[in-house]
């Protein structure tokens, strides 16, 4: 048991630390995106002039914000109906349920994985993005267009980063189930999830 129990802590340090990056990340993606929106507002309205980057680089930072967010809101909780059922029950009940379910989020996350993946390595990811371009020098003096590849992989980063918080959520309920759920420390943030 106590194995396990520091597995669950190893595992969760570490998700902790990523997931606090991808937030950084993620919080910096929302803030380009309304910046490039309310530019092409700007152009498009003001001057009758749209620009053709602004929004494929919006969506571009939403497919990031989302890839790095979602394990954040998943690792917390707060899936309304699951927690008031979870709630009603025995605690080892309630673990032996949450455990299930888990198996099966982690059996989607691992198909999912293999979309994003054959996303990224496929047909799609040879593509380029029609109007976003990058510098390949210092001096900006070639530029290339950004290939779509770099969009698609924020779904296979995104999934791997949910299968991460999925087994260490599988490993709380593990231990919660064999009655050592006090020994678990608390998931920052999870307190203000839910239904309250």
């Amino acid at each position: 048991m106590s194995l396990i129990v520091a597995l669950a802590a190893v595992v969760g340090w570490v998700n902790a630390a990523a997931l606090a990056l991808g937030r950084g990340i993620g919080i910096v993606c929302v803030a380009l995106m309304v910046v490039f929106i309310l530019v092409q507002v700007f152009f498009r309205y003001v001057l009758g002039n749209a620009l053709p980057w602004s929004e494929e680089a919006s969506r571009f930072l939403m497919l990031w914000m989302t890839g790095l967010m979602a394990p954040t809101a998943f690792r917390r909780g707060g899936f309304v109906a699951i927690d008031m059922l979870v709630l009603m029950l025995p605690r080892a009940v309630a673990a032996m349920l949450s455990l299930i379910l888990l198996g099966v989020s982690l059996a989607v996350l691992m198909v999912g994985f293999r979309i994003g993946w054959a996303e990224v390595t496929g047909f799609g990811g040879r593509f380029t993005t029609d109007a976003l371009w990058v510098p390949t020098t210092f001096d900006f003096s070639e530029w290339m267009k950004v290939p779509r590849a770099w969009a698609m992989a924020s779904l296979a980063v995104g999934v791997t980063l949910l299968i991460a918080v999925n087994v260490e959520l599988m490993l709380r309920a593990v231990v919660t189930m064999a009655g050592g759920g006090d020994r678990l420390p608390a998931i920052a943030g999870a307190e203000v999830a839910g239904a309250e």
